[in-house]
């Protein structure tokens, strides 16, 4: 542990939309925000080639094109913005306390938590070469469907938000098979209903995903094996989407903070305050519903907000 300790009066944990909007907004307000990016500067988004759905961007932008801009806006108007992870916190006192890389010590009179969400992923090595190659592997069919009308495209899961993806994409996409890995669905009964009902949706339960196949750019193809027979085989497609879950990046605040079953931070309805005095959160660390880059940086904006409402009480 290090033996200088700094006093911070708005400490923003974890980047992307929801932290650089806090950010901006903090900076504007004259709190002085001191943002750590996080293991993943500019959050999920930058593994995102096109974002076509943020307002303002007529022609679309790249994930890590409007991260850099984002990050350079919350500059401009004097965030502190540095390398570095929060690796353990201690919220049980008045004064709020973060490490920095096990070696910092802080002390800040307010937090916002932006750590977000990580999409969990089969861990195929061809999944996540078309995934970095942003090929047609993606986790997310509401930003990434647009890219496959009228093509075929495969999703894998079982749950409600894998029908609702998959149901999502059968608006888009000629034909969308569904691979489900058990003999049944995690869904609601009425979630299972929708996705079955629907015409161009083709359901293969018991099924695996051995290789996404493709021509080292693109996806053309998923190789898929029949639990029951054995049998493996191709599925032509351009895009695989993968729903099989996220991970709210939460672990080292769960000592302090309320987290619900699969471990998202529970905000006051309304607000982004949680259930210790001075620590906000904002984005997907606390959002297993929507999931966007515009409703994580719109609770940016009321983290920065109700931090800045909280000091100002003080």
């Amino acid at each position: 542990m290090s033996d200088t300790i700094e006093k911070i009066k708005c400490l923003i944990i974890g980047s992307g939309p929801a932290g650089y909007t806090a950010a901006i907004y903090a900076a504007r307000a004259n709190m002085n925000p001191v943002l750590y990016q996080g293991m993943q500067p500019g959050g999920q988004l930058t593994t995102t080639n096109e974002v076509e759905n943020f307002p303002g961007y007529v022609d679309g932008v790249t994930g890590p094109e409007m991260m850099i801009q984002l990050q350079q806006q919350a500059q401009r108007f004097g965030a502190d913005i540095r390398d570095g992870w929060a690796t353990k916190v201690d919220f049980s006192g008045d004064i709020h306390k973060v490490w920095i890389n096990d070696t910092i010590e802080l002390h800040c009179e307010t937090v916002i938590i932006s750590t977000g969400a990580s999409a969990k992923y089969l861990g195929l090595p061809s999944e996540q070469h078309y995934l970095q190659m942003g090929g047609g592997v993606s986790a997310c069919a509401v930003c990434d469907g647009f890219f496959y009308r009228n093509q075929e495209v495969v999703i894998v899961g079982a749950g409600d938000s894998a029908c609702e993806e998959a149901h999502y994409l059968s608006k888009l996409c000629k034909k969308v098979t569904m691979l489900v890995r058990s003999d049944r669905f995690r869904a609601s009964k009425i979630m299972e209903e929708r996705v079955r009902k629907t015409e161009n949706i083709e359901i293969l339960m018991n099924h695996d995903t051995v290789e996404v196949i493709g021509d080292g750019n693109v996806v053309e193809a998923i190789k898929a094996k029949n639990k029951t027979t054995g049998e493996v085989f191709d599925i032509p497609a351009t895009g695989f989407f993968v729903a099989i879950g996220h991970k709210p990046n939460t672990d080292i605040f769960k000592d302090y903070l309320t987290l619900d079953e699969t471990g998202y931070i529970v905000n006051t309805p309304g607000t982004s305050k949680t259930n210790v005095e001075g620590v906000f959160v904002a984005g997907d660390a606390a959002d297993h519903v929507y999931r966007q880059a515009i409703t994580a940086a719109g609770t940016g904006c009321m983290a920065a907000l109700d931090a800045e409402r909280y000091l100002a009480a003080k």
